[in-house]
């Protein structure tokens, strides 16, 4: 237990000599005996503060990026199935689950409507665990970020609103429970001055159809965003070159119980999905979008694959 706490599952499989889930499996059966929850170490149990922005250098591989997960218990959406898949085939440098990877609603600031019902946020996390630590897996040695969206942010922001005494004590605090993943408000990878830089990002410059254009044009940079659901790229190009917006979609289905109500079953824009950038000589390639086909499979580079 003191080991987990003190370098985590990586860290702690290795120096054991044994593979990370049966880490993860000898963790389960301490929390189960001591009835303790035992957290990966991160910023957080030091401080309340998230990062502002983390830094990602690379030259040559691939970042896979997905946005808006809205995850409730007992769904797995072709998306989502399908990104656990792409993170172990592409073995990217980088994870990035770009925001709204929980929903919340019964601690949002919208009130119920008429007499929908919604999981508790206990049953949101314990299906997050199981779907991230499936991601986790898949991507081996990746690094593996999450930048924060405003449902994600619903945790925290209820707790600090009502119960502020509460802070910094173990458990009211995100990555108390995901403890794999670095939080942050945004990822940039190279550095600007390069001219390759790409900012992740979970809400873009504005809404509407144009954001993601807005938000590249603005940034001065390929930018890359949730929060629309709407997937596409859109690429821009000046005396400084092609620079890319990318609105990543969602790896939720747009016709799940946690829209229908709020969207009053309107037609909706959106696409399930989510997208892959691939980096040669530090410059970024054209961004691909891997989008949902059927219940069974997805669309990516002219095949239909299935998941």
């Amino acid at each position: 237990m003191v080991l987990f706490d003190k370098i985590g599952a990586t860290k702690l499989s290795v120096k054991l000599g044994v593979n990370e889930r049966s880490v993860y499996a000898r963790r389960r059966r301490l929390e189960a005996k001591y009835s303790e929850h035992l957290a990966a170490p991160s910023k957080a149990l030091l401080e309340a503060k998230y990062p502002h922005r983390l830094q990602h250098e690379l030259k040559n591989g691939t970042v896979l990026i997905g946005s808006d997960f809205h995850i409730w218990p007992g769904q797995e959406s072709t998306a989502l199935r399908a990104f656990k898949k792409f993170a172990d085939d592409v073995r990217p440098s980088m994870v990035i689950l770009n925001g709204d990877v929980l929903d919340f609603p019964l601690i949002g600031r919208h009130a119920p409507i008429m007499w929908e019902t919604a999981p508790e946020p206990y049953q949101e996390i314990e299906a997050a665990q199981d779907h991230l630590n499936d991601i986790a897996k898949a991507s081996r040695r990746a690094r593996k970020a999450w930048c924060l969206g405003n449902h994600d942010a619903r945790f925290e922001s209820n707790l600090a609103n009502n119960a502020a005494r509460y802070r910094n004590i173990k458990g009211v605090h995100l990555s108390d429970h995901f403890g794999l993943w670095e939080k942050c408000w945004s990822v940039c990878i190279n550095e600007p001055v390069r001219g390759g830089a790409t900012m992740v990002k979970h809400k873009p410059k504005g809404g509407g159809m144009n954001a993601a254009r807005a938000s590249a044009l603005n940034s001065g940079m390929s930018f890359v965003h949730g929060h629309l659901h709407s997937q596409k790229v859109m690429p821009i190009t000046d005396y400084n070159g092609d620079r890319y917006g990318v609105d990543a979609g969602c790896i939720a289905d747009p016709a799940y119980k946690q829209f229908v109500n709020y969207t009053e079953d309107a037609p909706l824009d959106w696409r399930s999905g989510f997208c892959l950038l691939t980096y040669k000589d530090g410059r970024l390639l054209m961004p691909e979008l891997v989008t949902v086909w059927d219940d069974r499979s997805v669309q990516f580079r002219g095949e239909v694959i299935r998941v």
